[in-house]
Formats: C-alpha cells, structure tokens, sequence
C-alpha cells in the first residue's frame, strides 16, 4: 500500500506576476526548483494566504535568481501580485520509505530569495 506524505513545503512565496492569458500553471525561478527538488511539470497544491484559496497546478521554470513567482491561466484569477503562498508537493511512499521520509523545507524572503533550506 502506497501513502501521500508532503515531499516540498516552500513557506514565503510572494506572487511577482500573474497572466491570465497563458496555459496555466506558475512560474518558479530555477534557484527555488532546484533548492526543493521540483522538477518543471511537477504538480503542487499552492495556498495563497492573502484570500485562502487552494489551487493545483505545475511547475514552469523561471529564470535563475530572478525572483519570479507568477500565477498563469486560470491561477491568474486566484492571487495577485504580493499575495503570499505556500507552494507543496507530496509523494506516495512505500510502508519500507515512510520511516526514513523527512520532507524538505523552503522559506524564501520577501524577494523570493531561498534563505533557509531544512
């Protein structure tokens, strides 16, 4: 039997954009994708924190050190530039992985700046 547990928790995200008119999805800036491990077109839950929505989406990858975070297509309608998110990705894991599991912890800075990894 497989069980979900949490993979990615990245805490401080600040919406820099957002573009109703794209296929859908958010854009990441490639320090954060590799800091966590996402990789481009992973799913993840985003939780935006200023109005309580929760929406699933992918992964697109931004340009390194730029910053970006930003809501495409349909998202677009679910925050707004300076709207704070937690961005969260899970895994099935076997009953053998559970015990040695421990999910990787981002905070970022008001810039999007990774400034902790746990």
């Amino acid at each position: 039997m497989l069980r979900k547990f949490l993979r990615v928790k990245i805490k401080g995200a600040v919406v820099t954009e957002a573009k109703l008119y794209y296929e859908g999805s958010i854009t990441l800036d490639k320090e954060i994708i590799e800091k966590s491990g996402l990789l481009p077109g992973e799913e993840v839950l985003v939780l935006n924190l200023n109005n309580g929505a929760r929406f699933v989406t992918y992964v697109i990858e931004g340009e390194k050190n730029s910053g970006v975070v930003c809501l495409n297509g349909p998202a677009a309608r679910l925050g707004y530039p300076g709207d704070e998110l937690i961005i969260l990705s899970f895994a099935y894991l076997n009953q053998d992985e559970i015990a040695s599991h421990s999910p990787r912890l981002l905070v970022l800075d008001k810039n999007n700046r990774v400034v902790e990894v746990k």
